[in-house]
Protein backbone atom coordinates (compact mmCIF):
# COMPACT_ATOMS: atom_id res chain seq x y z
CA UNK A 1 0.00 0.00 0.00
CA UNK A 2 1.30 3.37 -0.79
CA UNK A 3 2.12 5.75 1.96
CA UNK A 4 1.92 8.94 -0.17
CA UNK A 5 -1.75 10.39 0.33
CA UNK A 6 -3.56 11.69 -3.24
CA UNK A 7 -3.26 15.34 -3.39
CA UNK A 8 -6.83 17.09 -3.07
CA UNK A 9 -8.83 19.18 -5.24
CA UNK A 10 -7.64 22.06 -3.26
CA UNK A 11 -4.14 21.20 -3.78
CA UNK A 12 -4.45 20.30 -7.52
CA UNK A 13 -6.28 24.06 -8.38
CA UNK A 14 -3.00 25.69 -6.58
CA UNK A 15 -0.52 23.86 -8.41
CA UNK A 16 -2.66 24.47 -11.58
CA UNK A 17 -2.32 28.05 -11.09
CA UNK A 18 1.06 27.87 -10.02
CA UNK A 19 2.18 26.14 -13.29
CA UNK A 20 0.04 29.43 -15.23
CA UNK A 21 2.56 31.71 -13.79
CA UNK A 22 5.60 31.28 -16.22
CA UNK A 23 2.26 32.42 -18.67
CA UNK A 24 1.59 35.36 -16.61
CA UNK A 25 5.43 36.00 -16.57
CA UNK A 26 5.70 35.84 -20.82
CA UNK A 27 2.42 38.07 -21.01
CA UNK A 28 4.12 40.93 -18.89
CA UNK A 29 7.40 40.57 -20.94
CA UNK A 30 5.81 40.71 -24.17
CA UNK A 31 3.60 43.71 -22.87
CA UNK A 32 5.76 45.68 -21.03
CA UNK A 33 7.82 45.39 -24.43
CA UNK A 34 6.15 46.73 -26.94
CA UNK A 35 5.07 49.75 -24.33
CA UNK A 36 8.99 50.53 -24.47
CA UNK A 37 9.12 50.33 -28.14
CA UNK A 38 6.10 52.45 -28.81
CA UNK A 39 7.68 55.17 -26.36
CA UNK A 40 11.01 54.95 -27.59
CA UNK A 41 9.61 55.06 -31.11
CA UNK A 42 6.64 57.55 -30.35
CA UNK A 43 6.77 61.04 -30.44
CA UNK A 44 8.24 62.14 -26.80
CA UNK A 45 5.80 64.67 -24.87
CA UNK A 46 7.41 68.26 -23.67
CA UNK A 47 9.41 66.72 -20.57
CA UNK A 48 11.50 64.73 -23.16
CA UNK A 49 12.02 60.88 -23.57
CA UNK A 50 13.86 59.86 -20.85
CA UNK A 51 11.10 60.50 -18.25
CA UNK A 52 9.03 58.26 -19.97
CA UNK A 53 11.52 55.86 -20.89
CA UNK A 54 12.67 55.84 -16.92
CA UNK A 55 8.93 55.27 -15.98
CA UNK A 56 8.80 52.30 -18.07
CA UNK A 57 11.95 51.15 -16.89
CA UNK A 58 10.40 51.38 -13.35
CA UNK A 59 7.24 49.43 -14.25
CA UNK A 60 9.23 46.60 -15.50
CA UNK A 61 11.60 46.66 -12.34
CA UNK A 62 8.85 46.73 -10.22
CA UNK A 63 7.52 43.73 -11.78
CA UNK A 64 10.93 42.05 -10.98
CA UNK A 65 11.19 42.82 -7.54
CA UNK A 66 7.36 43.09 -6.50
CA UNK A 67 4.66 41.66 -8.70
CA UNK A 68 6.20 38.01 -9.60
CA UNK A 69 5.64 37.62 -5.67
CA UNK A 70 2.34 39.42 -5.69
CA UNK A 71 0.99 36.47 -8.14
CA UNK A 72 2.11 33.99 -5.98
CA UNK A 73 0.82 35.97 -2.60
CA UNK A 74 -1.93 37.49 -3.66
CA UNK A 75 -3.22 40.48 -1.39
CA UNK A 76 -0.09 40.61 0.66
CA UNK A 77 2.13 43.32 0.92
CA UNK A 78 3.59 42.99 -1.87
CA UNK A 79 1.20 42.94 -4.09
CA UNK A 80 -0.13 46.17 -3.20
CA UNK A 81 3.29 47.92 -3.23
CA UNK A 82 3.64 46.66 -6.68
CA UNK A 83 -0.07 47.42 -7.83
CA UNK A 84 0.77 51.55 -6.43
CA UNK A 85 3.77 51.76 -8.16
CA UNK A 86 3.22 50.57 -11.18
CA UNK A 87 -0.48 52.54 -11.54
CA UNK A 88 1.36 55.71 -9.97
CA UNK A 89 4.40 55.31 -13.25
CA UNK A 90 1.44 55.00 -15.54
CA UNK A 91 -0.60 57.82 -14.85
CA UNK A 92 2.91 59.93 -14.18
CA UNK A 93 3.59 58.82 -17.50
CA UNK A 94 0.28 60.10 -18.71
CA UNK A 95 1.00 63.46 -17.21
CA UNK A 96 4.40 63.69 -19.15
CA UNK A 97 3.15 62.50 -22.47
CA UNK A 98 -0.74 63.50 -22.98
CA UNK A 99 -0.02 61.53 -26.17
CA UNK A 100 1.46 58.58 -24.74
CA UNK A 101 0.35 55.05 -25.77
CA UNK A 102 1.07 53.54 -22.62
CA UNK A 103 -2.31 52.10 -22.41
CA UNK A 104 -0.85 49.18 -23.88
CA UNK A 105 -0.15 48.18 -20.08
CA UNK A 106 -3.84 47.94 -19.47
CA UNK A 107 -3.93 44.80 -20.91
CA UNK A 108 -1.77 43.38 -18.22
CA UNK A 109 -2.02 45.73 -15.21
CA UNK A 110 -5.62 45.19 -14.92
CA UNK A 111 -5.77 41.61 -14.97
CA UNK A 112 -2.74 41.45 -12.77
CA UNK A 113 -4.92 43.64 -10.48
CA UNK A 114 -7.73 41.21 -9.96
CA UNK A 115 -5.46 38.76 -9.53
CA UNK A 116 -3.61 40.05 -6.50
CA UNK A 117 -6.12 41.61 -4.79
CA UNK A 118 -9.72 40.82 -3.51
CA UNK A 119 -12.47 41.72 -5.60
CA UNK A 120 -14.20 44.57 -3.56
CA UNK A 121 -10.30 46.10 -3.40
CA UNK A 122 -9.80 44.95 -7.27
CA UNK A 123 -13.41 46.83 -8.10
CA UNK A 124 -12.24 50.14 -5.95
CA UNK A 125 -8.92 50.12 -7.65
CA UNK A 126 -9.98 49.71 -10.64
CA UNK A 127 -12.38 52.59 -10.76
CA UNK A 128 -10.38 55.10 -8.77
CA UNK A 129 -7.22 54.37 -11.76
CA UNK A 130 -9.24 54.37 -14.55
CA UNK A 131 -11.06 57.68 -13.04
CA UNK A 132 -8.07 58.99 -12.60
CA UNK A 133 -6.88 58.61 -16.11
CA UNK A 134 -9.98 60.13 -17.07
CA UNK A 135 -10.06 63.20 -15.30
CA UNK A 136 -6.04 63.78 -15.96
CA UNK A 137 -6.45 63.30 -19.96
CA UNK A 138 -9.56 65.80 -19.40
CA UNK A 139 -6.95 68.39 -17.43
CA UNK A 140 -4.50 67.92 -20.71
CA UNK A 141 -7.52 68.60 -22.98
CA UNK A 142 -8.33 71.30 -25.15
CA UNK A 143 -12.17 70.94 -24.06
CA UNK A 144 -13.49 70.76 -27.50
CA UNK A 145 -16.44 68.57 -27.82
CA UNK A 146 -14.79 65.53 -30.07
CA UNK A 147 -12.00 64.95 -27.78
CA UNK A 148 -14.08 65.43 -24.19
CA UNK A 149 -16.59 62.97 -26.02
CA UNK A 150 -13.72 60.58 -26.71
CA UNK A 151 -11.87 60.90 -23.53
CA UNK A 152 -15.22 59.96 -21.83
CA UNK A 153 -16.02 57.17 -24.20
CA UNK A 154 -12.43 55.69 -23.93
CA UNK A 155 -12.85 56.01 -20.08
CA UNK A 156 -16.30 54.44 -19.86
CA UNK A 157 -15.16 51.93 -22.25
CA UNK A 158 -12.02 50.61 -20.07
CA UNK A 159 -14.03 50.75 -16.48
CA UNK A 160 -16.81 48.80 -18.28
CA UNK A 161 -14.69 46.40 -19.48
CA UNK A 162 -12.60 45.86 -16.93
CA UNK A 163 -15.30 45.67 -14.50
CA UNK A 164 -16.93 42.97 -16.37
CA UNK A 165 -14.36 40.91 -17.48
CA UNK A 166 -12.46 41.28 -13.73
CA UNK A 167 -15.93 39.99 -11.93
CA UNK A 168 -16.49 37.22 -14.65
CA UNK A 169 -12.91 35.94 -14.04
CA UNK A 170 -13.49 36.26 -9.75
CA UNK A 171 -16.23 34.20 -10.05
CA UNK A 172 -14.92 31.58 -12.71
CA UNK A 173 -12.34 31.35 -9.72
CA UNK A 174 -14.84 31.46 -6.62
CA UNK A 175 -16.82 28.58 -8.37
CA UNK A 176 -13.27 26.71 -9.43
CA UNK A 177 -12.23 26.91 -5.79
CA UNK A 178 -16.18 25.72 -4.41
CA UNK A 179 -16.07 23.00 -6.50
CA UNK A 180 -12.52 21.87 -5.45
CA UNK A 181 -13.78 22.60 -1.43
CA UNK A 182 -17.08 20.23 -2.76
CA UNK A 183 -15.28 17.60 -4.11
CA UNK A 184 -12.84 17.58 -1.28
CA UNK A 185 -15.63 17.10 1.54
CA UNK A 186 -16.83 15.10 -0.75
CA UNK A 187 -14.14 12.85 -0.76
CA UNK A 188 -13.83 12.85 3.06
CA UNK A 189 -17.25 12.08 3.26
CA UNK A 190 -17.19 8.69 1.23
CA UNK A 191 -14.00 8.02 3.59
CA UNK A 192 -16.08 8.49 6.43
CA UNK A 193 -18.76 5.98 5.37
CA UNK A 194 -16.51 3.74 4.50
CA UNK A 195 -14.51 3.58 7.30
CA UNK A 196 -18.20 3.20 9.29
CA UNK A 197 -18.67 0.56 6.73
CA UNK A 198 -15.84 -1.39 7.77
CA UNK A 199 -16.16 -0.70 11.37
CA UNK A 200 -20.01 -1.86 11.24
CA UNK A 201 -18.72 -5.01 9.66
CA UNK A 202 -15.94 -5.62 11.99
CA UNK A 203 -18.55 -5.76 14.81
CA UNK A 204 -20.92 -7.91 13.21
CA UNK A 205 -18.29 -10.29 12.53
CA UNK A 206 -17.36 -9.96 16.16
CA UNK A 207 -21.11 -10.85 17.54
CA UNK A 208 -21.52 -13.82 15.12
CA UNK A 209 -17.88 -14.84 16.30
CA UNK A 210 -18.61 -14.29 20.39
CA UNK A 211 -22.04 -16.34 19.15
CA UNK A 212 -20.29 -19.20 17.91
CA UNK A 213 -17.80 -19.43 20.41
CA UNK A 214 -20.69 -19.58 23.18
CA UNK A 215 -22.54 -22.05 21.14
CA UNK A 216 -19.81 -24.21 20.08
CA UNK A 217 -16.54 -24.01 21.79
CA UNK A 218 -17.60 -22.77 25.37
CA UNK A 219 -20.19 -25.42 25.30
CA UNK A 220 -18.09 -28.73 24.37
CA UNK A 221 -15.61 -27.20 26.98
CA UNK A 222 -18.49 -26.83 29.72
CA UNK A 223 -19.15 -30.16 28.82
CA UNK A 224 -15.64 -31.73 29.36
CA UNK A 225 -15.22 -30.08 32.61
CA UNK A 226 -18.51 -31.67 33.92
CA UNK A 227 -17.32 -34.92 32.41
CA UNK A 228 -13.70 -34.69 33.55
CA UNK A 229 -15.43 -34.20 37.24
CA UNK A 230 -17.93 -37.47 36.69
CA UNK A 231 -14.51 -39.53 35.97
CA UNK A 232 -12.62 -38.19 38.91
CA UNK A 233 -15.82 -39.00 41.49
CA UNK A 234 -15.78 -42.54 39.26
CA UNK A 235 -12.40 -42.98 39.90
CA UNK A 236 -13.17 -42.12 43.61
CA UNK A 237 -15.89 -44.66 44.09
CA UNK A 238 -13.46 -47.55 42.32
CA UNK A 239 -15.79 -47.52 39.17
CA UNK A 240 -13.48 -47.94 36.30
CA UNK A 241 -16.36 -48.88 34.36
CA UNK A 242 -17.80 -45.76 34.32
CA UNK A 243 -14.40 -43.47 34.67
CA UNK A 244 -13.39 -45.19 31.45
CA UNK A 245 -16.77 -44.51 30.07
CA UNK A 246 -16.60 -40.63 30.96
CA UNK A 247 -13.31 -40.53 29.57
CA UNK A 248 -14.59 -42.04 26.14
CA UNK A 249 -17.45 -39.03 26.43
CA UNK A 250 -14.49 -36.70 26.87
CA UNK A 251 -12.12 -37.74 23.94
CA UNK A 252 -15.41 -37.83 21.72
CA UNK A 253 -16.35 -34.03 23.05
CA UNK A 254 -12.75 -32.62 22.53
CA UNK A 255 -12.79 -34.19 18.96
CA UNK A 256 -16.07 -32.57 18.05
CA UNK A 257 -14.52 -29.20 19.90
CA UNK A 258 -11.72 -29.58 17.40
CA UNK A 259 -13.39 -30.10 14.26
CA UNK A 260 -15.55 -26.94 15.01
CA UNK A 261 -12.73 -24.72 15.88
CA UNK A 262 -10.96 -25.84 12.74
CA UNK A 263 -14.22 -24.88 10.85
CA UNK A 264 -14.67 -21.76 12.56
CA UNK A 265 -10.83 -20.87 11.92
CA UNK A 266 -11.51 -21.69 7.73
CA UNK A 267 -14.71 -19.56 7.85
CA UNK A 268 -12.48 -16.82 8.90
CA UNK A 269 -9.34 -17.66 6.50
CA UNK A 270 -9.74 -15.10 3.29
CA UNK A 271 -9.91 -16.17 0.14
CA UNK A 272 -13.48 -18.26 -0.20
CA UNK A 273 -14.47 -16.49 -2.93
CA UNK A 274 -10.85 -14.92 -4.18
CA UNK A 275 -10.05 -16.33 -7.66
CA UNK A 276 -13.16 -18.53 -7.39
CA UNK A 277 -16.98 -18.67 -8.45
CA UNK A 278 -19.22 -19.17 -6.02
CA UNK A 279 -20.37 -22.66 -7.25
CA UNK A 280 -16.52 -23.51 -6.69
CA UNK A 281 -16.17 -21.86 -3.33
CA UNK A 282 -19.75 -23.61 -2.37
CA UNK A 283 -18.49 -26.73 -3.43
CA UNK A 284 -15.17 -26.57 -1.27
CA UNK A 285 -17.31 -25.56 1.96
CA UNK A 286 -19.82 -28.98 1.72
CA UNK A 287 -16.08 -30.54 1.02
CA UNK A 288 -14.88 -29.22 4.34
CA UNK A 289 -18.59 -29.79 6.59
CA UNK A 290 -18.23 -32.78 4.95
CA UNK A 291 -14.63 -33.94 5.86
CA UNK A 292 -14.55 -32.27 9.16
CA UNK A 293 -18.33 -33.43 10.69
CA UNK A 294 -18.97 -36.44 9.03
CA UNK A 295 -22.40 -35.19 7.59
CA UNK A 296 -22.76 -35.96 4.33
CA UNK A 297 -22.87 -32.64 1.99
CA UNK A 298 -24.01 -32.06 -1.43
CA UNK A 299 -23.70 -29.51 -4.34
CA UNK A 300 -26.44 -28.90 -7.14
CA UNK A 301 -26.45 -26.30 -9.30
CA UNK A 302 -29.75 -25.85 -11.62
CA UNK A 303 -29.78 -23.69 -14.57
CA UNK A 304 -26.88 -21.32 -16.17
CA UNK A 305 -24.47 -19.51 -13.50
CA UNK A 306 -24.78 -15.80 -13.95
CA UNK A 307 -22.68 -13.18 -12.13
CA UNK A 308 -24.44 -11.55 -9.13
CA UNK A 309 -21.39 -9.32 -8.17
CA UNK A 310 -18.96 -9.51 -4.96
CA UNK A 311 -21.38 -7.98 -2.99
CA UNK A 312 -24.44 -10.68 -3.32
CA UNK A 313 -22.14 -13.65 -4.15
CA UNK A 314 -20.94 -12.97 -0.36
CA UNK A 315 -24.32 -13.10 0.76
CA UNK A 316 -24.87 -16.45 -0.36
CA UNK A 317 -21.74 -18.35 0.70
CA UNK A 318 -22.65 -16.53 4.43
CA UNK A 319 -25.83 -17.79 4.44
CA UNK A 320 -24.71 -21.31 2.94
CA UNK A 321 -22.19 -21.27 6.06
CA UNK A 322 -24.79 -20.60 8.35
CA UNK A 323 -27.06 -22.66 7.31
CA UNK A 324 -24.94 -25.94 7.03
CA UNK A 325 -23.43 -24.92 11.25
CA UNK A 326 -27.04 -24.60 12.28
CA UNK A 327 -27.41 -28.66 11.03
CA UNK A 328 -24.30 -29.60 12.23
CA UNK A 329 -25.26 -28.10 15.56
CA UNK A 330 -28.86 -28.72 16.03
CA UNK A 331 -30.23 -30.67 13.60
CA UNK A 332 -28.74 -34.05 14.51
CA UNK A 333 -29.04 -34.60 10.54
CA UNK A 334 -26.95 -37.32 8.82
CA UNK A 335 -27.45 -35.75 5.29
CA UNK A 336 -27.74 -32.09 3.84
CA UNK A 337 -27.96 -30.53 0.33
CA UNK A 338 -27.03 -26.96 -1.04
CA UNK A 339 -28.72 -26.23 -4.18
CA UNK A 340 -28.42 -23.30 -6.02
CA UNK A 341 -30.86 -22.25 -8.44
CA UNK A 342 -30.69 -19.35 -11.42
CA UNK A 343 -33.68 -18.19 -12.89
CA UNK A 344 -34.94 -14.78 -12.41
CA UNK A 345 -33.74 -14.58 -9.12
CA UNK A 346 -30.81 -16.66 -7.71
CA UNK A 347 -32.11 -18.68 -4.57
CA UNK A 348 -29.65 -21.03 -2.60
CA UNK A 349 -31.40 -23.19 -0.33
CA UNK A 350 -29.98 -25.66 2.09
CA UNK A 351 -32.09 -28.87 3.45
CA UNK A 352 -31.34 -31.53 6.23
CA UNK A 353 -33.07 -34.72 7.61
CA UNK A 354 -32.23 -33.53 10.81
CA UNK A 355 -35.41 -33.23 13.53
CA UNK A 356 -36.51 -30.26 12.96
CA UNK A 357 -38.10 -27.42 14.95
CA UNK A 358 -41.53 -25.49 15.23
CA UNK A 359 -40.53 -22.22 13.87
CA UNK A 360 -43.42 -20.63 15.88
CA UNK A 361 -41.86 -21.85 19.13
CA UNK A 362 -38.07 -21.06 18.00
CA UNK A 363 -36.76 -17.74 17.59
CA UNK A 364 -34.75 -16.96 14.08
CA UNK A 365 -31.22 -16.44 16.74
CA UNK A 366 -28.13 -14.81 15.65
CA UNK A 367 -27.55 -16.72 12.31
CA UNK A 368 -30.75 -16.25 10.65
CA UNK A 369 -31.34 -12.55 11.77
CA UNK A 370 -27.43 -11.98 10.56
CA UNK A 371 -28.86 -13.42 7.06
CA UNK A 372 -31.66 -11.86 6.59
CA UNK A 373 -29.91 -8.68 7.18
CA UNK A 374 -27.53 -9.56 4.58
CA UNK A 375 -30.25 -10.24 2.41
CA UNK A 376 -32.25 -7.28 2.67
CA UNK A 377 -29.49 -5.01 2.17
CA UNK A 378 -29.42 -6.43 -1.92
CA UNK A 379 -33.34 -6.13 -1.46
CA UNK A 380 -33.61 -10.15 -1.29
CA UNK A 381 -35.23 -12.58 1.32
CA UNK A 382 -34.28 -15.47 3.41
CA UNK A 383 -37.76 -18.01 4.09
CA UNK A 384 -37.34 -21.03 6.42
CA UNK A 385 -39.76 -24.01 6.16
CA UNK A 386 -39.73 -26.56 9.43
CA UNK A 387 -41.57 -28.92 11.11
CA UNK A 388 -40.72 -31.48 13.95
CA UNK A 389 -39.67 -34.43 12.61
CA UNK A 390 -39.46 -33.25 9.01
CA UNK A 391 -35.83 -31.86 8.70
CA UNK A 392 -35.18 -27.82 7.94
CA UNK A 393 -35.37 -26.10 4.70
CA UNK A 394 -33.67 -22.39 4.27
CA UNK A 395 -34.24 -20.28 1.48
CA UNK A 396 -32.29 -17.23 0.54
CA UNK A 397 -33.36 -15.33 -3.24
CA UNK A 398 -31.51 -12.43 -4.18
CA UNK A 399 -32.45 -10.58 -7.83
CA UNK A 400 -29.97 -10.66 -10.52
CA UNK A 401 -31.65 -8.02 -12.42
CA UNK A 402 -30.46 -5.13 -9.82
CA UNK A 403 -27.39 -3.13 -10.60
CA UNK A 404 -24.60 -4.98 -7.08
CA UNK A 405 -21.66 -3.12 -6.32
CA UNK A 406 -18.33 -5.19 -6.14
CA UNK A 407 -16.65 -6.12 -3.13
CA UNK A 408 -13.60 -6.02 -4.73
CA UNK A 409 -13.12 -9.78 -5.42
CA UNK A 410 -11.47 -11.16 -8.21
CA UNK A 411 -13.21 -13.69 -10.85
Amino acid sequence: MSTFAEPSSREDLDRFWERQQAYWHLFFALVWITALFVTVADDHGPRGLWPEVGCMVGVGLAYVLLGWRGLLEPDQARARAYLLIVWTLVILTQWLNPGTETWILYFILYPQLWAMLRTAHAIALTIVVTVGVGVLRLAQSTREPEELAAIGVGAAMSLTLSLALGLFISAIIREANARAVTIDQLCAAQEQLAAAERDRGVLAERERLSREIHDTLAQGFTSVLTLARAANAALGRGDALTAAARLDLIERTAVDNLSEARLMVAELTPGHLESRSLIEALGRLCATVRSESGLDVRLQVEGEPSSLGGAGEVVLFRAAQEALANVRKHAAATRAEVTVAYAQDVGLTVTDNGHGFDPTTVSGGFGLDGMRARAGALDGAVAVDASPGQGTRVSVTLPVNRPVESSGKSR
